[in-house]
């Protein structure tokens, strides 16, 4: 069995290639993702703790932000940990399994991303046009169950695509021109027919972009725009034959740089959320 399985994928590693291979660039690489994580981190904390600690901030709203500051740290934490070890110790491979594993969580929570932008933009949809009933539509049973049924979908579909991904065939040492594993990069290095492959990521990535009609927030849309234009362009550029530069920096974009912005967005521009926070550093700077 062990035999079937290696002559199927030919390859046990991947090499990711990086941004660069500059000897001179690694220390300037290496400091500023761990810049961007510790910032992304620290921020999403903050929001996560404020929205839990805070009565005030009990709301669909807020719960729905904690819920997507949680994702962040988690679709951030997805890559950019190893690619730091990468950096850090002049090291390019991944494992088969290391791959494939990396791009399943990567999917699940991009998939959440987009899920609870689109129940965010739908609550302010309810705030705005239906007030008077907005405490009746957005209860908390439907809060609770759109974030469960987000959870659900993602996984399966995710699972989807790496059953479907394990079907292909790599050349030993494949050569991914990328930070860390992605699909669609995947999909380019195959030399199997990826032809299926990419009719689900086109599909699944058209029916997402309709969910920005629903942007209403100020603040929302900024996030909106910033996650969407980087994510789809990357799915959608798996059709071209070359890779270039600028999906690289495009997946960098909504992997780290998006997460690391959206505390920004959300908080420093909202007064519940400072006044929070205010009160949260105020109890714990009274404390004995």
């Amino acid at each position: 069995m062990d035999m079937e399985a290696e002559n199927h994928t030919g390859v046990w590693e991947f090499i990711l290639l990086g941004l660069s291979d500059d000897p001179q660039l690694q220390p300037l690489i290496f400091g500023l993702f761990l810049s961007m994580y510790l910032v992304m981190i620290l921020g999403n904390l903050l929001i996560i703790l404020a929205v839990s600690s805070d009565p005030h901030l009990h709301t669909p709203m807020y719960f729905f932000l904690s819920n997507l500051s949680f994702v962040e740290v988690c679709l951030t934490s997805t890559t950019v940990p190893k690619m730091l070890v990468n950096t850090q110790t002049h090291s390019k491979d991944i494992s088969y399994r290391g791959c494939l594993t990396q791009v399943y969580f990567l999917m699940i929570f991009a998939g959440m991303d987009n899920f609870l932008l689109t129940v965010m933009a739908f609550d302010c949809f309810v705030a705005i046009c239906h007030p008077l009933n907005y405490t009746d539509i957005m209860n908390p049973w439907l809060c609770v169950l759109l974030v469960l049924l987000s959870w659900l979908i993602m996984f399966w579909v995710s699972l989807l695509h790496i059953l479907l991904l394990k079907q292909l065939t790599f050349s030993s040492g494949t050569a991914v021109p990328h930070l860390f594993c992605e699909l669609s990069q995947l999909l380019k290095a195959t030399s199997s027919d990826t032809l299926f492959n990419r009719l689900l990521i086109l599909r699944v990535s058209s029916s997402v972009g309709k969910s920005k009609a629903f942007s209403t927030c100020g603040s929302h849309l900024c996030v909106v725009f910033l996650f969407y234009r980087t994510g789809l362009g990357v799915h959608l550029s798996s059709a071209m034959t070359h890779p270039s530069q600028g999906n690289m920096i495009a997946s960098v974009m909504y992997t780290v740089v998006t997460p690391m912005l959206n505390p920004f967005f959300y908080s420093l521009r909202n007064k519940d959320v400072k006044a929070a926070l205010g009160r949260r550093l105020s109890r714990v700077a009274s404390c004995p």
